[in-house]
């Protein structure tokens, strides 16, 4: 058994993912007396959520910790829940896939919670000096998409696994690269948190989960 984490490879105008990148950092790094594996998720809708599955089968981890990029928010963002909507809000996937006003899960429940300790996370991080908030969307992307599908794939096998969802901002280096190509002569930066802080953030949210 381990803790599995997951980011995303970059997508739309992100040529660079702190999710991916810390997925990677962590990956065989240990927690306690397990061991996270770290894998990289496509931003694909018709894909994203089964590789997903297969993961939980395959791995049969004891919590898992989703994450992706979610640039122009500020603080590391602890999701409480995830919708029945599917909705690309004019991004399309990496597949040209652009979903309008569907639903994930034809049928299923309108929502369902993450079983992270959200709150006790959120606190723990900004006690640490990180800056961290509770966020109550995950938006309708492929975020939102894997965030719903894990926590319905867990509720259908009656597996009492922690799960959740970790949105991250840019990193500094990939908020002044997006600041050079909308105005380089200067102009208005969209918040960033650096790498190695976003990874502590997540290290200590796998610690928070295994009460240690």
């Amino acid at each position: 058994m381990c803790l599995l984490l997951t980011g995303y490879e970059p997508f739309g105008d992100n040529d660079r993912n702190p999710s991916a990148a810390i997925a990677r950092r962590l990956d065989g790094e240990r927690i306690g007396d397990r061991e996270i594996a770290g894998r990289v998720l496509p931003v694909a809708f018709d894909r994203a959520g089964d590789e997903m599955i297969e993961l939980i089968e395959t791995l049969d981890p004891d919590a898992i910790v989703a994450t992706g990029l979610a640039a122009g928010r500020s603080a590391i963002s602890v999701e409480r829940v995830g919708l029945n909507v599917a909705d690309c809000a004019g991004v399309p996937d990496n597949a040209d896939a652009a979903p309008r006003n569907e639903r994930v899960a034809a049928g299923g429940p309108a929502a369902y919670f993450a079983t992270l300790p959200v709150v006790e996370t959120v606190e723990a991080l900004v006690a640490d000096g990180i800056p961290a908030r509770l966020s109550n969307t995950a938006g309708t992307h492929l975020c939102n998409n894997v965030l719903y599908r894990t926590r319905a794939y867990l509720e259908a096998e009656d597996r009492r696994v922690p799960a959740g969802f970790v949105h991250l901002p840019l990193t500094p280096e990939a908020a002044a690269a997006r600041a050079r190509e909308d105005a380089p002569s200067g102009g208005d930066v969209e918040p960033s948190v650096a790498l190695e802080t976003q990874e502590t953030a997540i290290r200590r949210t796998f610690e928070i989960v295994r009460g240690e």
